[in-house]
């Protein structure tokens, strides 16, 4: 018997439905080129750090289409452009863990990593706004803040404005996936929370004070441990509602 394949990814709507978000993501990745390659004569980043932002962002739209493709039955919209964009910015910063601590590289990072958590705010209010509201969208925006905070996490540590511990700010979200698999309780849906939006905005925002040029390490260890006790504190409430709820249906 010939193998069924999913109608999200097999129809021809799909090309239709994700044509914005193809075009988004060449866009994206031709300003991106652009932009790291004023940023490494400028900065003087080495040769790796384009490949590195290119590589880095074309791997995270590749996954986010896929995911589009199968999850997405309106058009990519908008939105999910922006926060595709987003995603771009993130890679610029990303694309640092290989420069020094300098301090216009310090700058760069606050400036693209701040960009792109002021766009954080655009893309929810804009799908609302136009209507194009969807639970792809709602991940694609979680799992971007999720990278977002990971990469800046990593910058801080590479950066020694704290120690390795910095990293669980970034991992946190990662590891309650996979506590997920081992306790699916924690996989069922959680409904939007301004206390979580919150904090996200709160941990990444402290991120980039840390990365600060004028913030000294102490300062920004003490800075990045409160982020890290009150994100830890949101994700305990999370998961103590999870554990509470009804138990998963097995198959």
């Amino acid at each position: 018997m010939r193998p069924s394949s999913s109608p999200a990814s097999s129809s021809p709507a799909v090309v239709h439905r994700l044509r914005g978000g193809v075009v988004a993501a060449g866009a994206t990745a031709a300003l991106l080129a652009v932009a790291a390659i004023a940023a490494e004569r400028k900065l003087e980043l080495g040769a790796f750090y384009v490949a590195i932002v290119l590589a880095a962002f074309l791997a995270g739209a590749v996954v986010a289409l896929r995911a589009a493709a199968f999850q997405l039955d309106g058009a990519f919209g908008a939105a999910n452009q922006i926060t595709l964009l987003r995603g771009g910015l993130i890679s610029l910063a990303a694309g640092l863990v290989i420069a020094d601590s300098s301090a216009p590289v310090l700058w760069f990072a606050i400036a693209v990593a701040g960009i792109a958590l002021v766009l954080d705010g655009v893309d929810g209010s804009l799908a609302r706004r136009l209507r194009c509201v969807s639970r792809f969208g709602a991940r694609f925006d979680m799992e971007t803040d999720a990278l977002t905070t990971l990469v800046l996490a990593v910058l801080v540590w590479r950066f020694d404005k704290a120690g390795a511990w910095v990293l669980l700010s970034g991992l946190m979200r990662y590891a309650f996936i996979a506590a997920g698999y081992a306790w699916p309780r924690l996989r069922a849906p959680l409904p939007a929370s301004r206390r979580r939006q919150a904090v996200c905005v709160v941990q990444i925002a402290a991120l980039l004070v840390c990365l600060a040029p004028f913030v000294a390490p102490d300062e920004s260890a003490a800075i990045a441990a409160a982020a890290l006790a009150l994100l830890g504190a949101s994700f305990a409430v999370d998961a103590a509602r999870l554990a509470r709820g009804p138990r998963p249906r097995t198959s």
